[in-house]
């Protein structure tokens, strides 16, 4: 497999500091399909995802093409982990009653991961893929540094995908008749050091890292700490969802 493993250094920090989704959203993902026998969670990390659907769908295949991340993913009687490309599922042909792909789309080479989710979906079925924006911490000096850090500190080590998630993924092709989602947020009461775990968790912190060989989340830990207070502050991310289904007469 060819791909651009930008997770690879940093997957331990992304299983254990990524933030979970709201159960709203697959309460609603699970309302839109009409069977829950099998669920595709492609790019799914170190399944931030795969454990909460489930709990709705009998099965979950759960897809990555980085080793490093299937290796992080706690296990789970229903869910079936497998290193694999976002055009490589391996299932048979309209077998799927979702597919989820959660804040992954922009790695993916789209046309052939359309190709492949049209073929596996069942007629009517459901494609779903969100990404949450640019996090906001509770207080406006802690959100202004948190913001510099991310536009400026490592803000040039970001791949160029990442525009799509700051974008909210419009500009992105999905040839899928449109569902309306609903306005979902993600937010948590976190610590600092939290918080700081976080941010070692992303690609642009990982290359910056690489580049130049020092940590610049440690260098933000200590502009903080004197701004953050005791205790925990809210953090929060807004989801941007794109929902479709496949036709019921597919080509």
């Amino acid at each position: 497999m060819s791909f651009d493993n930008h997770f690879k250094a940093v997957s331990a920090h992304y299983a254990s500091s990524r933030p979970s989704y709201p159960d709203a959203l697959f309460a609603w993902l699970a309302a839109q399909c009409e069977s829950h026998g099998l669920a595709w969670d492609c790019g799914t990390g170190s399944g931030q995802a795969a454990l909460d659907l489930a709990e709705r769908f009998e099965r979950v295949l759960a897809t990555d093409a980085s080793p490093q991340q299937i290796a992080c993913a706690p296990r789970h009687p229903r869910v079936d982990y497998r290193v694999a490309l976002a055009q490589q599922s391996s299932l048979p042909a309209r077998s799927v009653d979702l597919i989820t792909v959660a804040q992954a789309l922009h790695w993916f080479d789209l046309p052939a991961f359309y190709a492949e989710a049209q073929r596996v979906l069942k007629p009517g079925a459901v494609i779903v893929a969100w990404s949450y924006g640019i996090i906001q911490v509770e207080g406006e000096a802690l959100n202004a540094e948190v913001a510099h850090f991310y536009h400026r500190v490592v803000g040039p080590y970001w791949p160029a995908e990442r525009r799509h998630v700051e974008t909210g993924y419009r500009e992105l092709p999905f040839p899928f008749a449109g569902l309306e989602a609903p306005a979902l947020a993600m937010t948590l009461d976190w610590s600092l050091a939290q918080l700081l775990d976080y941010l070692r968790s992303w690609s642009a912190t990982a290359r910056y890292l690489e580049a130049r060989g020092e940590d610049p989340v440690t260098l933000l830990g200590e502009q903080l700490e004197p701004l953050w207070g005791k205790g925990t502050r809210q953090v929060r991310w807004p989801l941007a969802i794109r929902a479709g289904r496949l036709g019921r007469t597919p080509a």
